[in-house]
């Protein structure tokens, strides 16, 4: 069960991305959980970075 503080979520990815994720965390002694996590507060993080520095925040063009 998942603590207070974190928020749980169903994630439907393709199954290669999915094997590179796997053997990336394994490379990097993570689960894909938390590769997955760390990669995306990296994202977070370089984009709060780009708005400090005078970046326009413009939101990605949608998949569909």
């Amino acid at each position: 069960m998942p603590s207070e503080d974190r928020k749980a979520f169903l994630l439907r990815i393709d199954s290669k991305l999915w094997a590179e994720l796997e053997a990336w965390a394994g490379d990097e002694l993570r689960s894909v959980n938390g590769q997955i996590e760390f990669l995306l507060r990296q994202a977070v993080q370089q984009r709060r970075k780009k708005q400090l520095d005078g970046g326009s925040p413009q939101a990605p063009a949608r998949d569909r």
